[in-house]
């Protein structure tokens, strides 16, 4: 009698282990071409194509070749007038054309009352989906997720199934590198056949207070008789929960209360868990988990941003979505790895420009404590490039909306819904009345956020209302009509949704130095003082200001965060073939003006950098300026311990009011130094910076020593040619050469930040740039440790070790 007893309990639960949801992610075992032809059928023979797997990067490989994105045109939004030659301007790397991807696969526990959905993260771009040959359907999108129900398309037992996607990507369609493939992840889900759909549910927290918060679900089902929830708190106890509600439809709304919150903030991003179960019969028949933070947000005429009722300024970056030299094939530990180094600057917000972001990204955000403007579009219904989104803009702009607003509603790290950025039509009425579609969009689907848009054309979106019509008026540059926007604006406040746009080189100084907006070198570089920008942006000085001055000015965006593939502006022309307006350089190091961010962001941190680089032969006696970035009010700069005098931050000047600066110091080798006063003139802080000597061997320091053995970490490892005392030789640009030994890991690919350099990232090599360079080694799935070695003509090479586990 036990033993039967036991066996039908057995059988019972693994009727429930059937009902229950699945997802597995569709990595290994594609197959892919960059030819073109009939290649969705079953039967299709797909061995001799490329193994790869998936997400996955199909030009980040190269060559490069100024004739991969060679365009003639005017750039109108920087205030060209003429069409030029452009090259480069979307990385001189093969995006354009077209790529197949096919995979056999079997979907789990498939069978009668069993649904099937292939849900897309991205695909890049003009998707179009094949199971088992049929077309199951298409999205042009590349930024977007999307996803099919493929129930009607998978053999009935679920077993030896094909899945076949053709990509395209066309000349002309996009200002940046977009990447190119299957770049972000692809889930297949298996539910019952009554479930909660992809990004089914809604969580609405309101009356939030540190005593209490309400929590509202909006829970969308196909079939099922009842439903529950239960809230879990960070540290997974259970702090709320619903009633067994019986289903009306096909939506149902749960409302419950959680006591004491931990609110969501930058400084403490607690996320909550609301886990819902559906039940048919008695029977649990799905499971849904939402994550989710409580927070509140208030936007106050001319008192500014309020998060949790305290006021705050934004103190945020603008990032394209490549990841340096993996391209755009998105990778978990790059993104946590490009966060942490703006959460030591003291950034706390994201704008995902000018496209939906990956998943990744946003749940990191939610993680990590990072707010976020998730922006959709670069074009509307008038063109920026040739094939540009305008081309689908009628058809797909409100489906591609509903797609963003569901997927990331529930986010706490979304703080703004933008609808776009410099649209040409912003100052005619057929961009007012686009605008108010999509506002209309936004408020209809997540009425919780606000409402933002990146607007160049100031003086005609005052004029024709577009800017009254967003909850919150974002202005792209032109600081000096801030005052002017205010005075108009109902809203009483403004938001820099793109500011700066400051071009520099990391590790790249100028003489004379000059404060200019019109830069040109014939290195093709632009200098590390941090005094040149375009003719449509400025200096970071003057954000700083008008944030610490105005209340009602509720912070910034940067333009930009990081380096990116594509706009090597102000040059235009390869070999220039990545920005230069990044914080940070294409290979994830830190640019002088880092510091600079960190010294106004972080006032409560020790920040004390020295500029230039202090090893400067045939310059002796030639003046050679020393900026300093610090978060302390004055300093003292010495030369080979002659003082050069103390220099006092000055409200009155614009530069000197959040710089320290010696413009007439004559360059003599040896050591500057500079220490570091409170208001009260006590040496609090000093540092050095040397002239270096013969270059002696490689430095190479990891950024992690321990990764996971999932096949996916990643260590950025920062390598440096340096003296025999360790000093950086700042203008060594030899060849490194890399090789790996043990089974934890390989090599995946270096940078040098430099923004002329055509080394192809994924070989194992790379010139250094202003001394220094990086690489990156991934873990494999075996575990153990992986040596990385690198070596340089002419000097001693080094090693390090990492460890996978």
């Amino acid at each position: 009698m036990k033993r039967i007893i036991f066996l039908v309990a057995m059988m019972l639960s693994a009727t429930a282990m059937f009902a229950q949801r699945q997802e597995t992610l569709l990595e290994s075992g594609w197959r892919f071409t960059r030819e073109d032809g009939e290649f969705s059928a079953t039967a299709f023979d797909d061995s001799e194509w490329d193994q790869v797997s998936v997400p996955h990067d199909w030009a980040i490989y190269g060559p490069f070749d100024s004739n991969n994105d060679a365009q003639v045109v005017a750039i109108t939004q920087n205030f060209e007038r003429m069409a030029s030659l452009k090259t480069g301007r979307t990385g001189g790397l093969p995006y354009v054309g077209t790529g197949w991807y096919r995979l056999n696969f079997d979907v789990p526990s498939f069978g009668e009352g069993r649904h099937a959905e292939l849900l897309f993260d991205g695909a890049m771009s003009q998707a179009k989906v094949y199971v088992n040959g049929q077309f199951v359907g298409e999205w042009p999108y590349g930024y977007n997720s999307f996803h099919f129900d493929i129930t009607p398309y998978v053999h009935p037992d679920g077993k030896d199934n094909s899945l076949a996607v053709r990509l395209e990507n066309l000349p002309e369609s996009s200002r940046w590198y977009p990447g190119a493939g299957l770049y972000r992840n692809v889930h297949l889900i298996v539910t019952d056949d009554a479930h909660v759909p992809v990004w089914g549910i809604q969580v609405i927290c309101s009356d939030i207070s540190k005593k209490s918060s309400r929590v509202n679900l909006k829970v969308t089902l196909t079939g099922g008789k009842k439903i529950k929830t239960e809230i879990l708190d960070p540290s997974g106890k259970k702090v709320a929960s619903s009633r067994k509600a019986k289903v009306k439809g096909d939506v149902v709304e749960q409302k419950m209360k959680v006591r004491r919150p931990m609110l969501w903030s930058p400084e403490s991003p607690s996320l909550y868990k609301a886990v819902t179960s559906v039940w048919d019969g008695g029977e649990k028949v799905d499971e849904y988990t939402t994550t989710f933070g409580i927070r509140s947000i208030e936007i106050i005429p001319d008192k500014g941003f309020f998060l949790n009722g305290e006021m705050r300024k934004i103190r945020g970056v603008c990032n394209h979505h490549d990841l340096g030299p993996l391209g755009s094939a998105v990778n978990e530990a790059a993104l946590r790895h490009q966060l942490t180094l703006l959460k030591e600057m003291g950034c706390d917000a994201i704008r995902t420009s000018h496209n939906m972001p990956a998943p990744e990204l946003v749940r990191l955000c939610d993680e990590m404590g990072f707010m976020m403007m998730v922006e959709p579009f670069d074009e509307w219904d008038i063109q920026k490039c040739r094939n540009g989104y305008h081309l689908f803009f009628d058809e797909w702009a409100e489906k591609d909306m509903v797609n963003m607003l569901h997927q990331f509603r529930n986010d706490p790290s979304v703080i703004f819904w933008s609808i776009g950025n410099e649209v040409p039509s912003q100052c005619d009425a057929s961009g007012y009345n686009t605008a108010k579609f999509l506002v209309d969009i936004v408020h209809r689907e997540d009425p919780t956020r606000f409402t933002t848009c990146g607007m160049d054309q100031v003086i005609c979106v005052l004029k024709n209302g577009l800017a009254n019509l967003l909850d919150v008026p974002g202005f792209n540059y032109r600081v000096h009509l801030y005052q002017q926007a205010y005075d108009t604006l109902s809203h009483k406040i403004v938001l820099g949704s793109e500011t700066a746009s400051t071009i520099s080189s990391r590790g790249v100084y100028h003489f004379p130095v000059e404060k200019t907006a019109r830069a040109r070198h014939e290195d093709l570089q632009c200098s590390s003082y941090d005094l040149e920008y375009c003719s449509w942006s400025n200096l970071p000085d003057i954000d700083f200001a008008m944030a610490e001055d105005k209340d009602w000015e509720i912070g910034q965006f940067v333009w930009t965060g990081f380096d990116y593939l594509g706009e090597p502006t102000p040059y235009n022309i390869m070999p220039n073939h990545s920005s230069n307006f990044g914080i940070i350089d294409l290979a994830s190091i830190p640019k002088d003006r880092y510091w600079l961010y960190r010294s106004v962001w972080r006032p409560e941190v020790e920040t004390l950098h020295i500029l230039p680089h202090w090893t400067w032969p045939g310059r002796e006696g030639e003046v050679t300026p020393v900026f300093v970035y610090t978060n302390y009010p004055m300093a003292e700069l010495f030369v080979n311990d002659v003082s050069q005098g103390v220099r006092k931050k000055d409200r009155s000047d614009e530069q000197g009011r959040y710089r320290l600066m010696w413009n007439e110091v004559l360059y003599e080798p040896g050591e500057i130094k500079v220490v570091a006063y409170d208001s009260e003139g006590n040496a609090v802080a000093e540092e050095s910076v040397h002239t270096a000597g013969e270059p002696d061997h490689l430095e190479l320091k990891a950024d992690r020593s321990v990764l996971e053995a999932d096949g996916k970490d990643l260590s950025y490892i920062e390598v440096s040619i340096v003296d025999k005392d360790g000093n950086l030789c700042p203008s060594d640009g030899r060849l490194v050469t890399f090789s790996t030994t043990g089974e934890g890991g390989f090599y995946r690919a270096s940078a040098n930040g430099d923004p002329t350099c055509l080394d192809l990232f994924h070989l194992p090599q790379m010139h250094l740039f202003s001394g220094k360079l990086t690489a990156i080694v991934q873990s494999s799935e075996k575990g153990g440790t992986v040596t990385l070695s690198a070596n340089a003509e002419g000097v001693k090479g080094g090693s390090i070790t990492i460890s996978a586990n």
